[in-house]
Parts: structure tokens; sequence; C-alpha cells
């Protein structure tokens, strides 16, 4: 009772961070299952693709009208990451599994530092709504930019496979940079890339047979998806820089016991 009572409310936070900060929050998911459940990193990587999933899909729907979201565009760079995604779950088999922890560990506190840096003084660029190739009245290619987008989705679809976490904190600063949407855009556009590439990596990690103990895993999503859907409906009230500060110093404290233990395991 303990434990599920301590999923529901790492799940509350997960959510909470996802709905308000569109990132960040989904990594919690793995060193819950991991320390909490006792699951091995690869079916902790694999059950929180299912908490990112569920939690972001629903989070974008009820921003709708809250924030702006471009579903075409996000769709559209989700479809990319999520061969990416396709990718990188795959290369996760043949990782062990400390070492995968370690990675967890990096990524948590690059996400930590990320979001203790604040945003960007530059909102975007507007490049979105200027095609990327033309055929008329001539033929014109925005081949860099192509580039960009095209390597950058990969990537991200990649981490996401890797490390069964969402992304997101990458995905925001890569949808204004590469994409040019505005910053409140890319909050809002990020749920639907996060959906898109952890149902991808989702579906090839189940594809692959990996053994996990589903019950604290739904456990988690419920309370991730409730808490992501009702902060997404009420983001303009709710506190984004202490919710910021508060979640980046736990996710340091989560990598040092997450990654110091995997350190010093013997292989």
């Amino acid at each position: 009772m303990i434990e599920l009572g301590a999923a529901l409310l790492a799940g509350a936070v997960i959510g909470l961070v996802l709905g308000t900060l569109g990132a960040g929050g989904s990594i919690l998911a793995v060193p819950v299952l991991v320390h909490l459940f006792g699951a091995d990193a690869h079916a902790a990587t694999t059950g929180s693709l299912l908490v990112v999933a569920v939690s972001a899909a629903l989070a974008s729907l009820a921003a709708r009208g809250k924030r702006p979201i471009r579903f075409g565009p996000g769709l559209a760079f989700g479809l990319i990451a999520a061969l990416g995604s396709v990718g990188g779950s795959v290369l996760a088999q043949g990782i062990d599994g400390d070492l995968l922890l370690i990675g967890v560990s990096l990524l948590m506190v690059a996400v930590a530092l990320s979001m203790l840096r604040r945003e960007p003084a530059h909102p975007g660029t507007g490049v979105l709504d200027q095609p990327i190739i033309t055929f008329s009245p001539t033929f014109h290619c925005a081949c860099p930019r192509a580039a960009k987008v095209l390597l950058t989705g990969a990537a991200l679809g990649l981490l996401t496979g890797l490390f069964g976490v969402g992304g997101g904190f990458l995905v925001v600063p890569a949808l204004v940079l590469a994409l040019g949407l505005t910053i409140d855009e890319a909050i809002g556009t990020s749920l639907v890339v996060i959906a898109v590439t952890s149902t991808a990596a989702l579906a090839t990690r189940a594809g692959l047979g990996i053994d996990v103990d589903w019950g604290p895993v739904l456990a988690l999503t419920a309370a991730a998806a409730v808490v992501a859907t009702l902060a997404a409906r009420r983001t303009a009230a709710l506190p984004r820089r202490p919710l910021t500060l508060a979640f980046a110093s736990a996710l340091l404290a989560l990598a040092v016991a997450t990654g110091v233990p995997a350190l010093a395991s013997p292989r």
C-alpha cells in the first residue's frame, strides 16, 4: 500500500511538470520504477514510455484553447522522431542495464541544468510558415532547414527509444530553433511530439518481448495522466518558475541516487 501511494504521488508530480512545462517530468518514471519497485533498467525504461505517452497525449488534448498548439507540425516532427525512437529501442536491448541507468542519470543532470536556465530571450523566428519545398512558380528547397529538422527529430527520437523518456526538455528548444515556434507554441506542441515518439518506442519494445511488471506502471500512468490533464487546463494559473526549480533540484538528487550505485556495480 505504501509503494502504491508513492507511485501515485510520483505520478502526480510527473503529470504536474509535464502538463505545466511540457517537458522534464517523464524522466522521473525510470528511477521511481527502479528504486520503489525493483524493476531492472530495461523494464523501467520500457514502462516509463507508457507513462509519458498517455500523459502527453491527454495533456495535449486538454491544452487546446489554453495554450497554442501546432498539431500538424507537431505530428510531422513526431513522425520523424518516431523513426529514431524505433532505432533507439532496438539499440537499448544490447546495452548493459547499469550503463542504461548511468545514461539516464546523466540525462537527468542535463534535464535539471536545462530547466534551471531561464527561457531563451528570442521567442522564435516564425520560419515554420515558410515552406521547406515549393514547386510553384519555381522549384525551391530550403535544404539546410530540412536537414536541421530531420537530424534534430531523429536525434530526439533516439534518446526516447534508448532511455525511455519523452525528451521534452530537448523538444521544446528544438521546436523553437528548428521550426521557429514561439516558446508557448513549442511547450504545447512538444506534448504532441512526445506522445508520438513515446508510442512508437513503446510499440517497438513490446515487440521485443521485454518483461515488465505493469501494475506499478499503470498506477504511475493513471496519476500522471489525471494531473497532467488538469495542469494543462489550468496552466496559466500555475507558478511555473518555482515548480521548475523544485523539480530540477529533485532530479539532481535522483541522478546521484541512480547513477552512483550503477557506477559501483561490478561488471
